[in-house]
């Protein structure tokens, strides 16, 4: 079987039903973006984002342009407007996020919304084991992980111009409940006793204490760009799922990857982390603490299981999707098929929560 690293990584031809005029984007771009000179070759990323993604190649510089898939999509999907807000406003403050070159929302240039951005060269890790990169070198790179989150969740939304990105406080508590609707709404995809016990759980179990941050929803080590030699993050992308939200919310989904097997989106759980020299959880939480003057993280099991329940969620989606024939692809039904084994997981840790 193919790996992720195989599966999602390079460009290739344009695939049946996302191609566009590209003349017509380029007249758009030689309008739009300064510098811009072609001419334009464009060819699309082989990785599975929701918001189909492309490099564009010129002479004198690369471009990456997302797009909003064609067809009929719900009203709140594919927001590549709030992904170029939030990237536009996080690279001038300084953090990791490409440059944003413009954004276009005139459906009759390439059919779609879309924005253009910086094509940051660099590497993308796939595997959490991060198997390419020398044993001595990966607590680096964790540390970099780290360090980047952390650098997110103490910008100030409003100092940065992100003060009205997402709706400020009861952050866990409007999560729980959307999740939860769209569970029990699509009956096609079946219910499942371990949702069922957390759809009544989490939203009476939720910690006290309110924070918000800029989150980014699905921060992981291959949604961001490293240097190709350095343990260094020069982008994090893939800010689809982003808004003003709980920062701890955000962490913990991030140290999901402790808790998740290697099967499930490549956990480290039952994997020698001291063998490979991978900072564990315990260390790893206490560098973010120290680094967001955190004297600790007291309900991280509450935390874990919102966000696997979260994610099974979305899986179960996915599912109902398969069973309405709308999403036929093998991808599709090995994902709809994780909601069981994922509920299940999310349930132990409500449990080792006080459940």
């Amino acid at each position: 079987m193919a790996s992720r690293q195989e599966l999602n990584s390079g460009v290739g031809e344009v695939r049946v039903g996302l191609g566009f005029d590209e003349a017509r984007l380029a007249e758009w771009m030689a309008a739009n973006v300064d510098g811009f000179a072609g001419p334009l070759t464009v060819r699309q990323f082989n990785g599975g984002q929701s918001n189909p993604t492309y490099k564009l190649t010129t002479p004198g510089q690369n471009y990456v342009l997302r797009r909003k898939p064609p067809g009929t999509l719900l009203k709140s999907a594919h927001a590549v407007d709030r992904e170029y807000r939030v990237i536009t406003a996080l690279h001038a403050a300084g953090f990791p996020a490409p440059r944003t070159f413009g954004l276009c929302t005139d459906d009759d240039v390439i059919g779609t919304w879309f924005y253009v951005m910086d094509c940051v060269e660099g590497r993308v890790i796939w595997d959490t084991t991060f198997p390419d990169v020398p044993r001595g070198d990966r607590p680096a790179y964790f540390d970099a992980m780290n360090a980047t989150i952390a650098q997110l969740h103490m910008l100030d939304p409003v100092a940065i111009g992100l003060g009205d990105f997402g709706k400020p406080g009861n952050y866990f508590a409007r999560q729980i409940g959307r999740w939860s609707r769209q569970y029990l709404e699509d009956t096609d995809a079946g219910r499942f006793e371990a949702m069922d016990r957390l759809v009544e759980w989490l939203p009476n179990n939720i910690p006290p204490g309110e924070e918000t941050s800029v989150v980014h929803g699905d921060y992981r080590c291959d949604n961001m760009i490293f240097h190709p030699t350095e343990p260094k993050v020069l982008a994090v992308l893939d800010w689809e799922l982003s808004t003003l939200g709980h920062p701890l919310a955000d962490f913990s989904y991030h140290l999901m990857m402790y808790r998740m097997p290697p099967s499930m989106t490549a956990g480290l759980t039952g994997v020698d982390l001291a063998a490979l020299n991978i900072p564990d959880e315990a260390a790893y939480t206490a560098a973010y603490c120290r680094r967001t003057g955190r004297d600790g993280i007291a309900n991280m099991d509450f935390y874990v299981a919102y966000n696997m329940f979260r994610l099974a969620a979305i899986l179960h989606g996915i599912q109902g999707r398969v069973v309405r024939g709308t999403a036929a692809s093998a991808h599709a039904k090995a994902s709809g098929a994780g909601v069981a084994p994922l509920a299940e997981l999310a349930w132990e840790q409500a449990l080792k929560a006080g459940a």
